[in-house]
């Protein structure tokens, strides 16, 4: 299948290798020149524009946007609308609120163009070498690319969710459960270091993976991230966030749906960016260590 992508950023790269790598056709653009040639030796076709990336793509076309959610996104979709056709299909694969996904969607929708909202997670290694996605829009639109999805996906990791925004709403409360799992990991590591600061956490982590019912890939990213700095005395318990868990949070609100702990962990994110704490390193670590995302240093 012919696949444009827009965005080589950590997530965007890798996945313009797994589709590389399932025999898709990737035609791939970025504004960042260095991550355009980095890509174009890994034998990634690139274009030096959105006009050209449009040009360079058959019909039907489907375009595949990896960018940062907010009003970047929406300045690419308004420059493609007015150049693709009728039954050209855009995914938007980043972490978009999922009421702007159905905002955006509606208006493509007057032209003619279809928008499928697709939640991806698996961190930049599930990224590479297989993703889970969880995809919203019309259903005969998710009928088209099922196949991209499947190919780019780990076994069973792909699931068509239901309308516009769906596919994103369901990342939304993925990404609040994971604050609620880190932050619970978390505070558990704080309490044994407490207890001794000698114990060795990372064969803790080990431990509890093999048989445990906590075992999870969290838990291996723990143990991954102790084994390199045994107290993560090299980095600041600061937790950035996001959006995802906020959102999750307000959308609870709305409802009128309890949601004490993922709650609890967006405001001890908060808390963390005032005063430095153990349970913040290890929660910091492993955004690090599945997404890539930047900690500060000591």
């Amino acid at each position: 299948m012919q696949v444009g992508l827009i965005g080589l950023g950590k997530m965007g790269y890798n996945l313009a290798l797994n589709f590389k790598s399932h025999g898709h056709e990737v035609v791939a653009f970025d504004v960042n020149k260095a991550a355009v040639d980095k890509i174009a030796m890994e034998g990634v076709a690139t274009v030096p524009s959105l006009v050209e990336l449009v040009v360079a793509l058959k019909q039907t076309r489907v375009i595949w946007m990896m960018v940062p959610a907010g009003n970047a996104l929406d300045v690419i979709i308004g420059n493609l609308k007015h150049q693709l056709n009728e039954g050209d299909i855009l995914i938007d694969g980043g972490n978009s609120f999922y009421k702007d996904s159905v905002t955006r969607a509606r208006d493509l929708e007057r032209n003619g163009i279809h928008l499928l909202d697709c939640g991806t997670s698996g961190g930049v290694n599930g990224a590479l070498h297989g993703v889970c996605t969880m995809i919203g829009g019309k259903k005969e639109v998710f009928n088209q690319c099922e196949g991209l999805f499947k190919s780019i996906s780990v076994e069973d990791g792909y699931l068509y969710c239901g309308k516009s925004g769906s596919g994103h709403f369901t990342k939304m409360v993925h990404n609040g459960i994971e604050y609620g799992m880190m932050q619970s990991i978390a505070e558990g590591m704080e309490l044994l270091h407490r207890h001794d600061g000698e114990m060795d956490l990372a064969a803790v982590s080990k431990v509890w993976n093999h048989g445990s019912v906590v075992r999870s890939w969290l838990m291996e990213l723990t143990q991954r991230a102790l084994e390199r700095d045994k107290n993560l005395e090299s980095i600041k318990g600061v937790m950035h966030s996001s959006g995802e868990g906020r959102w999750t949070v307000e959308t609870a609100l709305e409802m009128g749906v309890p949601a004490p702990v993922i709650t609890m962990s967006l405001l001890m994110r908060y808390r963390s960016q005032v005063e430095d704490t153990f349970s913040g390193k290890v929660v910091a670590a492993l955004r690090n260590e599945f997404g890539g995302h930047a900690v500060e240093k000591k």
